[in-house]
């Protein structure tokens, strides 16, 4: 999902005041549940997208949809749709997630190899990165064939290649500029 300043700004909002409050897990579960709502919920999005429906009957469908929110998330998304935002929701639901784990110095790691690793393996790997970052690393595995061996491992925005590929790819353009 893509996140906007917008959306990023907001979540930093109600990631402070969840905090302030001691109610990051909370909202933290509700920002999971408006995620959940909207994937694959083209009712939804239209819901949250329709210029027909005013913020204040927004307002009284988020209470029905959500009737167990916390009320810091429901005031939340009242001034958000009273800002005329409310499409926006799921974004700012996605960057609060990933902010919140950046408040509790969770790393998030993207490992994708050609075949699945064995614990070996993926055990001297992680320690490798376990020395670059600060924080505790969440790692998801992918599972990518055309990788054709190796890995590729990303960090936020920075993108470890040790894949064949890549090799293969930095071996064809070494070639390529030397016949030039």
């Amino acid at each position: 999902m893509k996140s906007t300043k917008a959306a990023t700004r907001y979540a930093k909002a109600l990631l402070d005041l969840a905090v302030e409050n001691n109610k990051t897990e909370q909202v933290s579960a509700n920002m999971l549940a408006l995620i959940s709502a909207n994937e694959g919920n083209e009712e939804f999005n239209g819901f949250l997208n329709s210029p027909i429906i005013s913020s204040e009957k927004k307002n009284e469908i988020f209470k029905v949809l959500f009737p167990n929110f916390e009320s810091q998330t429901i005031s939340f998304m009242e001034l958000i749709a009273k800002n005329g935002r409310e499409n926006i929701l799921p974004a700012i639901a996605a960057s609060y997630q990933e902010q919140l784990k950046a408040h509790k110095g969770i790393v998030s790691v993207i490992l994708t190899s050609a075949v699945p690793l064995d614990a070996a393996t993926k055990a001297t790997i992680l320690q490798k990165i376990q020395v670059a970052v600060k924080g505790e690393i969440e790692l998801e595995e992918q599972i990518d064939p055309s990788l054709i061996g190796g890995f590729v491992i990303k960090i936020g925005d920075n993108r470890i290649d040790a894949s064949v590929v890549n090799q293969l790819k930095n071996i064809k353009t070494t070639f390529n500029t030397m016949a030039s």
